[in-house]
């Protein structure tokens, strides 16, 4: 076999291997997720234990990347200070480093039994045992990989291609550690990444100083994930907690490389097997680096929140409040936490609406400008609420969940257009009545706050409906759209007869109060549209078309 089939083999068991983790990750999270949230959340309370928590939440879930969501969940809530979720990440670190340590013994041979028991468990109806089953056969996934890299790596031990490129690159330790990087920050995950360096180390196919070079990339690499992850709004302060741990690495980052003869020549002596060195060094690593600087935490922390303060309140209107990335490993959770984000809109877009009614009534030229700002602010919530919905599993989710999702994206998309025509054509209307100074007339002033009124319940039935959907609620908010259609005719019809009663006076407050009706009838549509449509699709009774389809016979006089 030549080294590009080689390399081919080697690629496919490194993607086995981060699919093992992923399987035991996401299982642990469906099976146990909130209570390791409600752990986590006990620990916060002081820094040991925070360090401790840390420690056992990353074990648990093999990964300090969902850690570090999680915990900066809790900072972007308020719901705990800095200081401890730092030391939370300082655990993080040390926890990822438990299982590298369990998994460079020779533990292969029980790759089927785990394999076996995660399928039986599969199987079962308890939907814990279910999710546990996942963790089992990710398990098995991960030391059935490792097994195969040892054997890969034994086949090619004493290739002079290889040997060549491997001897060429231990003279640049820097470049070593940033492919570790590059392939930890690829892969979501140091431990797969160091598993596969001890995997390599132990049968030579790189030396103890490359190895360890290596692995000081891969931890740096792993801590660049969670400060795009963990971040979906603009307020600098969520950005505190992942920012605060890059840092961190990065500081071991640079002492590692200084220090790596040093280090290399100790663990020689230390540890003659090369898998178990490259272990311990990682455990040492981490340990000498939480030991630095958890006593400086809190100026630490003093300093992060000087350098990206809290956003003032006015410029976050437009921040997701529950939008939690820790999350998106359990859908119904994530789903629910999106639901909550997509009735926001529903918020933002009354008080579109109330502050228009403030304008077409009382002509007040201060609303314009909070109207532009709120419907910023929907434009950010709905892009954010997307992005987030993206990134959850689809194959972690039930045909429910999946409807729901689709349902969420409706609802947040149909209101975010109806605050678009808020914003827009409503809005350029109401500026039309100010810069012209047109007042409407008493009975047109009656009417449009009554057309106003009847909006703004539609969008709380509409609201209620999302939240619960019933199909004889979809039914009377769906009339809604006809009984618009007759308002704006109406409103067209009584200005046409006041033209043709005076023709000499074109009526500008008259043409003025059809054209807003019309955007009234535009935003009641996309509001009845948002929370009744799904349903009414689903029980049929939505037709695909409003055309009247011929008949056979018109067909055929054609």
């Amino acid at each position: 076999m030549g080294l590009p089939l080689a390399l081919i083999d080697l690629a496919g068991l490194a993607a086995l291997l981060l699919w093992g983790v992923r399987m035991v990750r996401t299982g642990l999270q469906r099976a146990f997720g909130p209570r390791l949230r409600l752990l986590m959340g006990k620990a916060l309370g002081s820094r040991w234990r925070a360090f401790l928590g840390g420690i056992l939440i990353t074990a648990l879930l093999q990964s300090s990347t969902a850690t570090a969501l999680m915990a900066t969940g809790f900072v972007a809530k308020k719901v705990v200070g800095l200081v401890p979720a730092l030391a939370v990440m300082l655990g993080a670190n040390v926890g990822t480093t438990l299982i590298v340590q369990v998994l460079s013994f020779p533990v292969f041979a029980a790759a089927p039994a785990a394999v076996l028991a995660g399928y039986l468990l599969f199987g079962s109806r308890n939907t814990t045992a279910h999710d546990l089953g996942r963790v089992f056969i990710g398990l098995g996934l991960i030391l059935s990989a490792l097994h195969q890299m040892v054997h890969l790596a034994d086949s090619y031990t004493d290739a002079p291609a290889l040997r060549s490129f491997l001897e060429a690159a231990s003279r640049q330790p820097l470049l070593e550690a940033l492919c570790g990087a590059a392939f930890s920050w690829a892969a979501h995950s140091s431990a797969a990444a160091i598993l596969l360096v001890a995997s390599f180390a132990a049968k030579g196919v790189v030396s103890l100083p490359a190895a360890l070079a290596l692995t000081v990339g891969a931890n740096l690499g792993a801590a660049i994930n969670p400060v795009f992850e963990s971040t979906t709004g603009t307020d600098p302060a969520f950005r505190r907690l992942p920012i605060g741990n890059l840092l961190n690495r990065l500081f071991g980052f640079v002492g590692g490389l200084l220090f790596l003869p040093q280090a290399a020549a100790w663990l020689a002596a230390w540890e003659p097997n090369p898998a178990r060195a490259v272990a311990d060094f990682h455990t040492f690593f981490n340990l000498a680096l939480a030991l630095l600087f958890f006593p400086w935490l809190s100026t630490y922390g003093r300093l992060l929140a000087a350098w990206f303060p809290d956003r003032k309140d006015k410029e976050s209107l437009g921040q997701p409040l529950y939008l939690d990335p820790a999350l998106l490993g359990t859908p119904a959770v994530a789903l629910g936490n999106a639901a909550r984000e997509a009735l926001r809109l529903a918020d933002l877009l009354k008080g579109m609406l109330e502050r228009s009614r403030d304008i077409f009534l009382r002509g007040d030229r201060l609303q314009p400008a909070s109207i532009k700002r709120i419907g910023k602010a929907v434009d950010k919530i709905h892009q954010a609420t997307r992005s987030y919905l993206s990134a959850v599993d689809r194959d972690m989710m039930s045909e429910a969940e999946r409807s729901k999702l689709e349902d969420i994206l409706f609802f947040s998309a149909s209101l975010e257009q109806a605050a678009g025509v808020a914003d827009k054509e409503l809005l350029a209307l109401a500026v039309e009545r100010i810069e012209k100074n047109l007042v409407l007339p008493p009975d047109a002033q009656a009417e449009l706050s009554s057309i106003l009124d009847r909006i703004l319940a539609n969008l709380q039935r509409a609201a209620a409906l999302f939240v619960t959907p019933d199909l004889r609620v979809a039914r009377m908010l769906a009339e809604e759209k006809d009984a618009f259609r007759g308002l704006e005719a109406r409103a067209s019809a009584a200005h046409f007869e006041r033209m043709r009663a005076n023709p000499a006076d074109p009526d500008p407050a008259g043409a003025l109060e059809v054209k807003v009706v019309r955007q009234l009838k535009r935003i009641n549509g996309l509001i009845v549209a948002s929370a009744a449509y799904p349903i009414l699709e689903r029980a049929g009774e939505l037709l695909p078309s409003r055309l009247r389809r011929a008949t056979a016979d018109e067909e055929a006089a054609k």
